[in-house]
C-alpha cells in the first residue's frame, strides 16, 4: 500500500462530512499530521548516524526538501532538511547542529532524489555535502506534463487529491527551537513526494514525454554550480532610474557597504538598507548626513553611526576619478533586446517573429510552457545569428551549442529551420 493509499485509509486525516455527489469532484483530503507523527529534529552526530543507518537500509527513491531563511538571513543556506524513504520513514535534520551531511549524501549516492523545484534547493544542499547523482523534479515534471499550476500544494491536490497546509513557507527557518506547527508543515512537504513522483512518471509515460523528462532531470543533476554573478549591484531594484555614472557609483558603494554589514551580522541585506533608499541617495547625491536624513529610507529611526557609514559610501563615490566610474550598462553577451531588432536588422526581426509563432504553436500542441520546450534566449540567439547553411543539421548543431537537450532539438530544429529560411 502506498503512502497516499495509507493516508486515504486513515480517517483521522480527513475532514468530516458526507461524500459528495457522483457528478462533483471530491474535495481534497487535508493532510493534518505526518503518518508517524512529527519526527524529532536531528541536531547531534549520534542522531545523524542513526538517520544515516536508517536511510542506508531503506529502499527506492528519496524525497528531499530544504528550508531556507530567505528575507531574514544573509545568503541562502539551509536551516532544515527533510527526507523520506520507504523503509526509513521521515527525518528532519538541523544543518546548524549538523553542518556536514556528506555522510548522508554518500549513502544516498546512486539513489534517485525526488525534489520539487530542484534548482532552488540544490545550491544549499551542496553547501552541506549533499549532491544527487540522479533526480526527479516533480515541479518540472508537472510543467512538461502540462499542468497549469505546478506549486507543490497544487500538484499534490490535482494529482493525488490531498491538500497541504502552506502557511509556513515564508517563516524565518533560522528560528530555534523550531515550533511544532512549522515542523509538522516541513514533514508533510515530503510525506507524499514519492507518490507524486510515481503518478507523474505514469502521466509523462502516457503522454510520450518520459524520456524528455529524464533528459531534463539528468541536465539538472549534472549542471555545475552557477558562477558568481558579475556586478550584482546592478540588480538593485529601481536601478532604471539611475542614469549618470556618478550616481551608479553611489549605488555600487552603498550596495557594497550594505552587503558587508549584512554578511557580518548574518541578516538579509534588505533589512539593513532597502534598495529604494540606495537609489534615493544615488539620485540626490547628499552632501552630508543632514541631507541624507531627509531622504526616504534614512529617517529619524536610523542611528547616527549608520547614517555616517552610508554617507561615507556616498562620499567615496563622489570622490572617484572619472576613469573609475562604472560604465552605463553591462556588455551584452548575445543579441540586443528584441525591441531594437526592427531598426538594427529587419530580417532578423522577421526571423524571430516567425520562430516565436512556430514555437508557441508547437508548445500549445504539446501542452507545455514555451520556455520548457526551448529557452527564449536560445531562440533569440539562433535568429540573430543563424547558421550560414540553413539545413536541419546545421540548426541542430547550433541548438546543441547553446545547450538545448536532444529531445528539444528533435522537436524544435525542423520548425526553426523553416522559420530561419529567407522569405521568397
Amino acid at each position: 500500500m502506498t503512502d497516499a493509499q495509507e493516508t486515504a485509509a486513515d480517517t483521522s486525516l480527513r475532514t468530516t462530512g458526507g461524500a459528495p455527489p457522483d457528478d462533483v469532484a471530491p474535495a481534497p483530503i487535508p493532510l493534518l499530521e505526518p503518518r508517524e507523527g512529527i519526527p524529532p529534529v536531528v541536531a547531534s552526530d549520534d542522531a545523524l548516524a542513526r538517520v544515516i543507518a536508517d536511510f542506508a537500509g531503506g529502499s527506492g527513491p528519496v524525497a528531499v526538501d530544504a528550508e531556507r531563511a530567505s528575507g531574514y538571513r544573509y545568503g541562502q543556506r539551509a536551516y532544515l532538511v527533510q527526507l523520506r524513504r520507504d523503509g526509513a520513514g521521515s527525518a528532519l535534520i538541523d544543518p546548524v547542529g549538523c553542518p556536514d551531511l556528506s555522510g548522508l549524501g554518500e549513502v544516498l549516492s546512486g539513489s534517485e532524489w525526488i525534489l520539487h523545484a530542484a534548482t532552488q534547493d540544490l545550491p544549499c544542499l551542496r553547501e552541506i555535502g549533499m549532491t544527487p547523482t540522479g533526480l526527479f523534479d516533480t515541479e518540472l515534471a508537472g510543467r512538461l506534463a502540462g499542468f497549469p499550476r505546478v506549486g507543490l500544494g497544487a500538484m499534490v491536490e490535482s494529482v493525488l487529491g490531498y491538500s497541504l497546509e502552506k502557511g509556513h513557507s515564508a517563516v524565518d527557518w533560522s528560528t530555534r527551537p523550531l515550533p511544532d506547527p512549522w515542523l509538522r508543515y516541513a514533514a508533510l512537504d515530503v510525506e507524499l513526494l514519492i507518490d507524486l513522483r510515481n503518478a507523474l512518471e505514469e502521466e509523462l509515460d502516457r503522454q510520450g514525454k518520459l524520456d524528455w523528462a529524464r533528459e531534463e532531470f539528468d541536465a539538472i543533476a549534472s549542471a555545475p554550480p552557477a558562477p558568481p554573478r558579475k556586478d550584482p549591484w546592478r540588480r538593485t531594484s529601481g536601478m532604471h532610474k539611475v542614469r549618470r555614472r556618478r550616481q551608479m557609483a553611489v549605488v555600487r558603494e552603498l550596495w557594497t557597504a550594505r552587503d558587508q554589514v549584512a554578511r557580518r551580522r548574518d541578516i538579509s541585506p534588505g533589512k539593513v538598507l532597502g534598495d529604494a533608499a540606495i537609489v534615493e541617495a544615488a539620485l540626490a547625491l547628499p552632501p552630508n548626513t543632514q541631507a541624507l536624513t531627509a531622504l526616504p529610507g534614512y529617517g529619524h529611526r536610523m542611528g547616527r553611526r549608520q547614517l555616517e557609514q552610508w554617507q561615507a559610501a556616498v562620499d567615496r563615490a563622489k570622490a572617484l576619478p572619472d576613469n573609475e566610474l562604472p560604465q552605463p550598462g553591462q556588455t551584452l553577451a548575445g543579441p540586443p533586446p528584441p525591441r531594437a531588432w526592427a531598426d538594427k536588422d529587419p530580417a532578423a526581426a522577421a526571423r524571430l517573429s516567425a520562430a516565436r509563432a512556430a514555437v508557441s504553436e508547437l508548445a500549445e500542441r504539446l501542452h507545455m510552457p514555451q520556455e520548457n520546450l526551448i529557452t527564449p534566449d536560445t531562440v533569440r540567439r539562433v535568429c540573430w545569428e543563424p547558421p550560414k547553411t540553413l539545413t536541419p543539421d546545421a540548426v541542430e548543431t547550433a541548438l546543441a551549442e547553446y545547450g538545448a537537450r536532444g529531445w528539444q532539438i528533435a522537436q524544435v530544429a525542423p520548425l526553426l529551420a523553416r522559420a530561419l529560411a529567407p522569405t521568397p
